[in-house]
This record gives structure tokens, sequence and C-alpha cells, in this order.
């Protein structure tokens, strides 16, 4: 048989982060500061919530818009928190992670031909499903501006064709985020060019040296941005997959349509799971927060001290440093490291071809690895 694959599937390139994930599996001793997810477990009272549920004898489907009682709670969250106002009927989405409100966001306004702005260094996911959606990505090289979408570059993107831009703060991979006068900054771009935003926030509570101000809070763009922000990160739940949407009324209409016909709703454990995180998961998130930022003086502080220039992450939990002037790319730095000292890494060519000469390192690890992962780099370095 011939041409079974789709065009376009061919074209993608396997993800990066999944690929040294892969060769890390099976090897003894190895130090993983790969993967971007807490090392925390899920709090109790959030995990009893979710047995509860099992014992209650809710095993069935939900809306597809998710649990109104969940909806109804994230609406009083999020009002409370930032004072955004979203209507827990009409304006809000309970998905699969944001992995999922991202894909039906970009399915739900592309058109063929549309151009998407991705800012890159980016999540990997970004560029590949806007394709897929069917959208041409732009992607701007944000390394001249400390990993930052400017109003100057996002303008310089900006055509007839661009219908939206993908923003993630604080960011995977550079862990950069934006104040509030930033925001102000591309919100007046995007408004005089008519543009959309999806405003992937799921690390907010992880944003440690400024108040995180969602962009949706800004005069004049709630009705323009798509936010998007979950339960993995702040509360550990990676794999409970919650995440949520807030949106307009007719783009959340649209992303129900599609959410219908491929995913019919998320596990009513998790989302059961996930109206007890609200409930009483604030405490053990600041926890939690605290001990990262403890972990980034110390990591980012040791990197730099054994030779890898890294500034210092506003939020999330990954360092970037750079290693340009040890004579490897990125992935080779990677693979001797993980060969040689096994330490597992991420090469930064997998967040866009301008993280060449970049790293990405989780210090979602406990101290002892991060401690142990510092001696071997150091170690790796002085013999290259």
């Amino acid at each position: 048989m011939k041409n079974i694959i789709s065009k376009k599937v061919q074209a993608m390139q396997p993800s990066g982060i999944r690929a040294f994930f892969d060769l890390v599996l099976g090897m003894k001793e190895v130090i993983s500061l790969g993967v971007g997810e807490p090392d925390f477990v899920t709090p109790w009272s959030i995990r009893e919530a979710g047995i509860y549920s099992l014992e209650q004898g809710f095993t069935s489907y939900t809306s597809n818009k998710g649990l109104y009682k969940l909806r109804l709670g994230l609406a009083r969250f999020l009002k409370h928190k930032y004072g955004l106002e979203y209507c827990p009927d009409e304006e809000m989405l309970i998905t699969v992670g944001v992995s999922e409100g991202v894909d039906l966001a970009l399915r739900a306004i592309i058109n063929p031909g549309d151009k998407i702005i991705v800012p890159i260094p980016s999540y990997v996911s970004y560029g590949p499903v806007a394709e897929l959606a069917g959208a041409k990505a732009v992607y701007v090289d944000t390394t001249k501006d400390d990993f930052k979408l400017t109003p100057k570059s996002l303008t310089k993107a900006i055509d007839k064709k661009v219908k939206a831009v993908i923003l993630n703060y604080p960011s995977n991979p550079t862990g950069v985020s934006y104040t509030k006068r930033e925001l102000e900054g591309l919100s007046k771009v995007m408004i005089r060019h008519n543009l959309l935003c999806l405003s992937d926030e799921v690390y907010d509570d992880l944003t440690y040296d400024f108040a995180h101000t969602p962009l949706a809070t800004l005069k004049g763009m709630k009705n323009r941005v798509i936010y998007l922000n979950g339960f993995s990160k702040g509360f550990a739940m990676t794999g409970w997959r919650v995440g949520y949407v807030c949106a307009p009324r007719e783009i959340v209409a649209a992303m129900t349509k599609i959410h219908q016909y491929t995913i019919m709703c998320v596990s009513i454990t998790s989302q059961m799971a996930a109206c007890e995180a609200l409930i009483s998961g604030a405490k053990s998130v600041q926890e939690m927060k605290r001990e990262y930022k403890r972990r980034r003086e110390f990591f980012i502080d040791g990197l730099n001290d054994i030779g890898l220039s890294c500034k210092k992450p506003q939020g999330a939990f990954y360092a970037f440093p750079s290693v340009k002037h040890f004579g490897l790319s990125s992935l080779e730095f990677s693979q001797r490291l993980l060969k040689d000292k096994k330490v597992a890494v991420v090469p930064g060519t997998a967040f866009g071809k301008c993280g060449e000469g970049y790293l990405r390192m989780s210090y979602a690890s406990n101290a002892d690895n991060l401690k142990e992962a510092l001696v071997r780099i150091g170690d790796f370095v002085r013999g290259i």
C-alpha cells in the first residue's frame, strides 16, 4: 500500500524530550533532569478525594464540558485569585491536560492558510500541533531578547495571514516570565492587529520574583485570549490529566464540538480530585513552590560555578544554560553527558532551532540528586 501515512505526520519530528526519556529507561544510576514533572506526590487530600469518589461509585461519563461542580469551583477560584470572571456554563471547558486544550483551541480557530506566531525556544508541541490544525507556524527567535517576545519582534512577525500568537509563561523550557508592564506592551500590538492569543499559563503558581499577571486581565484582552491552565504543575497532578480552557463562548462552543467527538470527557475520578485541589490544595502548592525556589538558588549558582552560564529563571522549574563555548552541539553534549556521567538532560534544539547551544535541565528533583548531578556535570566539562 502506498501513501498510508499523512504527509504532515511524516514531516513531524518526534518529541526531543521523549526521545531522551526513552534513552534513560533501563539505564542504571542515571540522574534524570530531563522530564518536566514535579518530583512531589499529589497531596494526600487530593488523592483521597479521588479514591473516595471511586468508593462512592462515581465511575460514569460527565458532561462534555466537565463536571459543573469543577467548572463552578474554577470560576470562583479564578475570580478570587486574579479577578477573572468566566461563566462556567458557556466560557469554560475541562480538557485532558493543557495539551488537549492547545490542540482543541488551534483546531477550533484555524482555517487553511492561517499563520500562528510561536516564540522559540518553546514547548515542543506548539508548532507541530498548529501545523496539524492546518496553520503555518511562524517562529520568532527570542534568544537576543532574554528569551522573551517583545512588541518589536511580535510586530515584525505579523502579516495579514497571522491569526494568533501562542504565549507560554512562565516558560517551558527557559523559565522566563513576563511582568504586567511587558504584557501590556504585547497586548497593545495584539489589539492593534486584531490577533487572538493562546495563553498557556500552567506554571502560574510557580512564579518566583513578581506576581503572575494573566493576560486576560489586561484592558481589551479578555475577548481575544484563550486562557489555558491546569492542575499538573502547581498541584503535582501530572498523571491525573486535568486542564481547563477559559475563552469567549463561541470559541469554547467550537472547542467543545471537537472534544465531544474525540475525547468525550475527562476522567470523572480526576475531575473529583481536581475539585478537592481547589478547596484544600493551596497550602501544599505554596510549600512546593518554596522548595522549588530553594532548589533554583542552589542549582543555578552551581551551574554558573562550573562554567555553564545560566540566567536565573523567573518561574517554572527549568534551567536553560548555555554550552556554546564547549565546542559541542547541544545534542552531542547531551549524548556524551548521558553516556559518560549518566546525567540526562534535553538538548535545546528540542525546543526549536534557536535552542542550539543550550540545554534544558529540570530542577524538579530532590536536593541529593541535584548535588550529585552538579558534581557529575562539573567532572564532565573539566574533561572536555
